[in-house]
């Protein structure tokens, strides 16, 4: 998969992009950016993923809160079948109605059901307004609020909003070198980056800058600061995108990609601090303008009681409250025999019979997705 990188074509009309599933996510952002057009998908990852793992998994992301999911972006796929078949759904249609939308079966399957190997994608226009805010949160309960308002008064032009607590902070300051908080130093529970993407430069600025002063004078915030370069605006999503490594440099980690109704998303966090006492950090970040909460328990070395302490209660909490075991990563391996948390038993016998039927034999990615007890019955 990795020899095949090319861009197989682009349509500055459309923005229709058309690439070969190989292709570094890093390296299509950067083709799209000379072309004056983004992509609709950004991780933290970016630099190593490849955009067919991306589809595969249905990658969520930094900015999914603008541009939605991988299920509206993708418009065709090319996938190789168990039996050699190469499927040709390389469409660059935005309406086509006729008969079943086979693509979504393939979009988050995790290669259990075929290979992709092109991808043709829907990218938006490049806009030349770009404004992101660094803010502190008294409590989650600001945090909320801040959403909510944020969607109400921003509306069209809001593109990112991230939270991370204080534990998460903390973790990036004392492992990632050359990362600063660009706050003035005072204990805040929460930060916030919202980011903000237009046409219009003034228009914009103003905007949010009305925005984040009413949000002030409300309460909601209680510091903020505005990037005022690129630079600077880099130097903050390091912050936001540099959790995860600072994690692995802090020792042992368990984690989790949650989906929650966001008023209960924290609730989580702060139930297993109480479960766990002082034998792991808990931490909670991700993406709150989605619902996307990523739980992670750092501890100096892995134990098997501290997962017995973690697991299933995490797992029955999530479903006890409606979310999903897995938000944006898949379910691989590790989590294939969870999937009931989330999913019914007649969903995943529906899924079981059209893995069986689509790939009989059990040769793609096998023991992944499905729980092993159906994936080969």
């Amino acid at each position: 998969m990795a020899s095949m990188k090319n861009v197989v074509s682009f349509d500055e009309v459309s923005g229709i992009l058309v690439c070969e599933a190989g292709c570094i996510l890093e390296n299509l952002i950067s083709f799209l950016d000379n072309q004056g057009f983004v992509m609709p998908l950004d991780l933290g990852a970016k630099g190593s993923c490849q955009i067919g793992g991306n589809v595969s998994t249905n990658a969520g992301g930094l900015r999914l809160v603008r541009y939605g999911s991988l299920h509206g972006n993708v418009l065709g796929i090319e996938v190789v079948l168990a039996n050699g078949d190469v499927l040709d759904m390389l469409g660059t249609l935005r309406k086509d109605n006729t008969g079943y939308d086979l693509k979504h079966l393939f979009i988050g399957s995790e290669g259990s059901l075929g290979i992709i190997t092109k991808v043709s994608i829907l990218t938006p226009p490049k806009l030349s307004s770009v404004n992101l805010a660094f803010l502190a949160c008294k409590d989650y309960s600001s945090c909320q609020k801040l959403l909510l308002e944020a969607k109400r008064r921003l509306g069209e032009v809001l593109s990112a909003f991230e939270f991370l607590d204080n534990q998460s902070l903390d973790l990036v300051l004392n492992h990632l070198e050359g990362v600063r908080n660009p706050l003035p130093p005072s204990m805040h529970n929460f930060y916030v980056l919202i980011e903000t993407t237009g046409s219009d430069e003034s228009y914009d600025k103003e905007k949010l800058e009305a925005f984040l002063l009413r949000s002030m004078e409300g309460g909601l915030i209680s510091d903020g600061v505005l990037a005022q370069d690129i630079n600077q605006a880099s130097s903050f999503w390091r912050i936001r995108e540099g959790v995860a490594e600072a994690l692995m440099k802090a020792g042992a980690v368990y984690k989790y990609d949650l989906s929650l109704p966001v008023e209960k998303m924290y609730n989580l966090v702060e139930e297993m601090r109480i479960r766990l006492g002082d034998s792991s950090k808990v931490i909670g970040y991700g993406h709150l303008g989605d619902g996307n909460l990523h739980l992670n328990i750092s501890t100096p070395q892995y134990d098997d009681m501290i997962l017995a302490q973690i697991e299933p209660f995490v797992y029955e909490w999530t479903s006890k409250h409606r979310g999903s075991i897995s938000a944006e990563h898949g379910l691989g391996l590790m989590k294939a025999n969870k999937i009931f948390y989330s999913k019914s038993r007649e969903s995943v016998q529906l899924m079981a019979s059209i893995k069986k039927l689509m790939d009989p034999n059990g040769i793609l990615n096998p023991y992944k997705v499905l729980p092993h007890s159906l994936s080969y019955s």
